[in-house]
């Protein structure tokens, strides 16, 4: 079975984040604000003892990790990093529906960048990482690949990652009821 409870952390505000900028691999920092809500979820998450923290590559979820007090104990999983949005990074969705009216990033795709199923794909090797792991883990990584990796965890194709909003600074958590995977709180 793996892990009995996978908590996923969304990363702290950063400037893009908060101008709905589609920030995958640009490095953005986190603001003041971010920070502040880093150290807010540290004291939510004394709650867990975790037996693994992995952590995306990209700043801005490090530095989440480390002010939420786990940096020391974190794992950086390369497979934990943003989708790439290629041509459409730093764009806003407005800007990109000027030339693709009702595009959304889950179903209209990126240029030069991930598919959904590539995201998804990642996902799964973080799911099967966690298969051998024994009590919960923690996962401090980006809005759209927290979503999918959600919607691969309840055995959905990783598009319904559309179906799961996930706010800046949150958590969610992941687990069992009985033998079936479940959400047990989403977007805290």
């Amino acid at each position: 079975m793996g892990a009995d409870q996978v908590v996923l952390v969304r990363h702290g505000a950063t400037e893009w984040s908060a101008s709905g900028r589609h920030t995958g691999r640009t490095d953005v920092p986190l603001d003041d604000e971010g920070r502040a809500q880093a150290k807010a979820i540290g004291e939510r998450l004394r709650a867990w003892t975790f037996s693994l923290v992995l952590t995306s590559p990209l700043d801005r979820a490090r530095e989440t990790c480390a002010l939420a007090g786990l940096g020391d104990r974190a794992q950086v999983d390369g497979d934990l990093a943003e989708w790439d949005y290629g041509d459409y990074e730093g764009l806003t969705t407005a800007e990109i529906r000027a030339t693709r009216p009702g595009w959304t990033v889950f179903e209209g795709g990126v240029v030069n960048g991930e598919t959904a199923d590539a995201v998804g794909a990642r996902a799964d090797r973080v799911l099967a990482r966690l298969a051998g792991v024994d009590g919960s883990v923690a996962l401090f990584s980006h809005g759209h690949f927290l979503r999918i990796l959600a919607a691969r965890w309840l055995g959905l194709p990783a598009v319904d990652g559309r179906l799961l909003a996930l706010d800046t600074a949150t958590l969610s958590v992941l687990g069992y009821e009985h033998e079936t995977r479940v959400v047990r709180r989403w977007n805290v």
